[in-house]
């Protein structure tokens, strides 16, 4: 699709139904995302923010802008605009973009299916992709596993529904991609009756880190907990509207899933019992962000979105929102930069298995910064996502910080009985000593102890089987260069 840009005539993934609704959102994003360039600034929107301990010079020699001006792309999510649970180096890319490109990217979540009503019915995009009926399903494979598992066709080994891949024109292996996050906005119901509203759904899943290790019967449960966020942007926090515990459930296809062990299955309601005013009164901080976003990986054809890796995928870090800049290694060519995992809301360790899932729309500038012209640049012998925040740098750590390589032809499967906080903490300490000599100029015991001095380690997760730790430093602890 070179030279292809969606805009609110473009026809691509967009039917006579939902045109209408495709141009509005159109509009909605772009005069949000020229609001926000216009507020932030050309070199305060990236790690021109590391001009205050590094030469901001020497950083932008780094970046490849493409020719001319740039360009904004629109990318509505459609079942032949994803990849359901899986990254893919040879994907037939949704749009190929150049250096400094804009692209509008809306982004599903794969739980939207907990409760239709809310987060799919009137929904276009949300309709196409979760269309499963008994003789088809608009996205077969979920997941990277065989098509022909049980479950259903990709083994549901992998479960975000990731928007892309956006090839990017002239990347190649030992690139770095930036990926700056303009805005952020939730996706509103589609459902008319929930006029200015949006949905998520949390789940207390078999996966999580507390299954089992509960107080009541039965012990081991999986709990759905469905959130109501404010649309319009007005009230900057979510409540719970109610819960329910998963039953086994038989998909249009007859296959029946006792536990939540397939993405997008819908919920036959009819099935389950609601309990009303939960967690009364409380109100969550909403933190848009995206749980997943990256570029492909080398080692593998399909590779599962769960366990995060050195190319980023499921992070799951909260501070992945508006504002904040990506670095990532390119592994292949165009890189192949997809996101989704789309969450209104999230704590570190996202412990129960999942945040709350909320489908959300992003603006995103992708910057390409090539190989030969990295040394002397920050972005020198990067070999893992480096996240910048206005006021601080973070590195994460995993139990294995490239798994597919490190644990062989069966990586995908066994990363999950591998993974563990210390492994993941040690990884995180590698990161930040080599941040921190590498761009701070400092030597390896001066590292050491600022480490432990003004450095905060956290947990990212302990649920994606590659387990994240996330160390954290200030940029203000940094005098400016030259003093």
């Amino acid at each position: 699709m070179d030279g292809h840009i969606c805009g609110p005539g473009c026809t691509h993934g967009v039917t006579k139904e939902n045109e209408g609704e495709i141009k509005e959102e159109f509009h909605t994003a772009r005069r949000s995302f020229l609001r926000d360039a216009m507020v932030m600034g050309g070199s305060a929107m990236s790690i021109g923010a590391l001009g205050v301990s590094m030469s901001p010079a020497a950083f932008a020699q780094s970046a490849q802008p493409g020719g001319g001006m740039t360009r904004h792309f629109y990318i509505p999510a459609h079942a032949n605009t994803v990849l359901w649970g899986y990254f893919s180096k040879s994907a037939k890319p949704v749009v190929e973009v150049d250096s400094g490109d804009y692209v509008t990217i809306e982004t599903l979540t794969h739980h939207a299916n907990d409760d239709a009503e809310r987060m799919v019915k009137g929904d276009a995009g949300a309709e196409s992709v979760f269309y499963w009926d008994k003789q088809k399903k608009n996205v077969n494979r979920r997941g990277a596993g065989p098509m022909d598992a049980k479950v259903g066709a990709g083994g549901g080994e992998g479960v975000h529904v990731c928007t892309g891949p956006v090839f990017i024109k002239g990347a190649e292996p030992g690139d770095i991609l930036e990926v700056r996050i303009i805005d952020v906005v939730p996706r509103p119901s589609g459902n008319p009756a929930y006029k200015g509203k949006s949905f998520g759904s949390n789940a207390a899943a078999n996966w999580g880190f507390h299954y089992g290790d509960t107080l009541t019967e039965p012990k081991k449960r999986e709990v759905i907990t469905i959130y109501e966020v404010d649309a319009t942007g007005e009230r900057n926090w979510a409540r719970a509207l109610y819960n329910y515990r998963w039953t086994p459930q038989t998909d249009p296809f007859g296959i029946v899933h006792p536990t939540i062990d397939y993405p997008g299955v819908p919920v036959d309601h009819k099935t389950i019992t609601k309990n009303e005013n939960v967690l009364r009164n409380i109100r969550i901080p909403v933190r848009p962000h995206f749980g997943t976003m990256g570029v492909a990986p080398a080692e593998a054809e399909f590779v599962t979105s769960i366990p995060p890796n050195y190319t980023g995928g499921n992070i799951d870090n909260w501070r992945i929102g508006k504002g904040a800049t990506l670095y990532y290694p390119v592994a292949v060519k165009g890189a192949m930069f997809s996101v989704g995992d789309p969450h209104a809301s999230q704590g570190d360790s996202e412990l129960c298995g999942t945040a709350i899932e909320c489908s959300l729309t992003g603006t995103f500038q992708l910057i390409l910064h090539k190989k030969n012209s990295l040394p002397g640049t920050p972005l020198a012998d990067l070999q893992y996502p480096l996240l910048e925040t206005q006021d601080e740098w973070l590195l994460h750590g995993f139990s294995y910080a490239n798994y597919l390589a490190e644990l062989g032809p069966k990586a995908q499967s066994e990363i999950y009985s591998k993974s563990s906080v210390d492994k993941a903490l040690r990884d995180a300490y590698h990161k930040m000593r080599h941040f921190l000599m590498t761009t701070q100029g400092l030597s390896e015991d001066e590292a050491i102890s600022l480490m432990s001095i003004a450095v905060d380690f956290g947990i990212t997760q302990v649920v994606d089987g590659n387990w994240g730790v996330h160390a954290v430093v200030k940029k203000s602890i940094f005098p400016a260069r030259g003093t």
